[in-house]
């Protein structure tokens, strides 16, 4: 089975704007890795338009797509934060966090109509931000002796990951980014190297 190693995100923040019967919609659609990140937004937003009716929002982390949360803020059930969710998923979104702040503009929208709105937001949002593909990424460490260095860095120069850090003892220690689909054949690699080791941290 070939894991999928790339996810799509946006580049940057993006706003979009819908207006439905005097109700105006402000979607803003950022890109995010973690939840504390989510809440400083969150908190930054909820401040900015603290005259607002409603500031929604859902969100997804993760390249396995399975850490999201839709919010209504008081709005019914289901109108606000699935809508905005539903896009982030139809457009197969992670790491984003889509806020949609309603002014409300005194003509009741209606449960469908509400739906319809969070969703053109949320959408108008998206279509602003650049999306951009991703790898997921491993990160491996090996450790060898000193004069094997010239054997890992022909393996780091052909397979190509990324050094993240290095350091020369009399062991030395190496650890390396690469995306998912190249990673064992970079393993396997380096353990052919005499006096190299793959160093789990985890463990």
């Amino acid at each position: 089975m070939i894991q999928e190693d790339t996810y799509k995100t946006i580049a940057a923040t993006a706003e979009g704007i819908y207006t439905e019967k005097r109700s105006k919609f402000i979607a803003i659609a950022i890109p995010v890795r973690t939840l504390e990140e989510i809440k400083q937004h969150l908190e930054v937003y909820q401040k900015k338009y603290y005259d607002a009716r409603h500031v929604c929002y859902a969100y997804m982390l993760g390249h396995e797509r399975k850490d999201f949360r839709a919010n209504d803020n008081g709005e019914p059930s289901g109108t606000a934060g699935k809508p905005i969710l539903g896009q982030i998923n139809s457009n197969e979104l992670t790491d984003i966090l889509i806020i949609v702040v309603r002014y409300f503009g005194g003509i009741k929208l209606g449960t469908s109509g509400l739906i319809v709105a969070y969703k053109a937001a949320a959408a108008e949002a998206i279509a602003a931000a650049t999306v951009i593909e991703k790898t997921v990424d491993e990160e491996v460490a090996v450790a060898f002796e000193y004069p094997f260095m010239n054997d890992i860095m022909r393996i780091v120069k052909e397979e190509e990951p990324m050094i993240l850090e290095q350091s020369y003892d009399m062991d030395c220690l190496m650890r390396l980014r690469i995306r998912r689909s190249k990673m064992e054949k970079l393993r396997a690699r380096l353990e052919k190297v005499e006096t190299a080791r793959i160093v789990d941290e985890q463990e």
